[in-house]
């Protein structure tokens, strides 16, 4: 893989088809678990993981699946993995588990998920779909963090809301508290604060996108 392949891969991932601000897919559970920082990372993370273990999987038996039955034999490589995520996760982090609940085994029919995998897995080497994965997850892992991050403060007025059910007890103390005292904003925690909160974003994202498209039509030279 060169360079230049590798970059428009991330570009492609982190900005041009981001998952949630211009495919919009996978948003369920982007609007759901997006509460808290926290949970949005814990499962952007997860679904990243299993993205792009998927798609090298797929990659690499690609041409012993026949076209036709393409898609069962993609979903059940993914369920697998995503099983052995939920298995670990109830093992290893079990109150992060208990708050995330039924969209762990959701990620199985998450369409972000199975959409790259038979897009481009299931045309490309592994090496470059594990990559295309991994820029995709990041992507939408930016995108949950964000919302998380968004709705935490609006609606609590902290930060890092929860790391104890990854880390223990002791890690309470890196809670951050932005504005103390503070009240609390319910619609911000609520399934409506999370398309505004998205809408937001979006409208965000498109106004910088046309925003760069005017400066590059400026700097480009009139012809003669």
């Amino acid at each position: 893989m060169t360079l230049q392949e590798f970059n428009t891969i991330f570009q492609n991932g982190l900005s041009k088809q981001n998952a949630g601000l211009v495919q919009l897919l996978g948003l369920c559970p982007l609007l759901a678990i997006s509460t808290t920082l926290v949970n949005a990372l814990s499962l952007g993370l997860a679904t990243m993981l299993v993205m792009a273990s998927a798609s090298g999987a797929v990659s690499s038996v690609r041409h012993f699946v026949p076209h036709e039955i393409r898609i069962p034999v993609f979903v059940l490589i993914i369920a697998a993995l995503v099983t052995v995520i939920d298995l670990l996760m109830n093992a290893f982090v079990h109150p992060l588990y208990l708050v995330l609940g039924i969209f762990i085994p959701l990620i199985t029919t998450n369409c972000i998920v199975l959409a790259r995998a038979d897009a481009f897995a299931s045309k490309n080497r592994p090496l470059h779909s594990v990559v295309d994965a991994i820029a995709m997850g990041l992507g939408l892992t930016m995108v949950l963090v964000v919302l998380g991050g968004m709705r935490e403060l609006a609606g609590q007025g902290t930060l890092l809301s929860g790391i104890d059910l990854v880390f223990g007890e002791e890690s309470k103390q890196f809670v951050l508290h932005v504005l103390p005292d503070y009240q609390g904003f319910l619609l911000a925690i609520l399934p409506p604060g999370a398309f505004i909160a998205l809408g937001l974003l979006i409208a965000a994202h498109n106004w910088q996108k046309a925003r760069a498209e005017r400066r590059l039509h400026a700097a480009t030279p009139m012809p003669a």
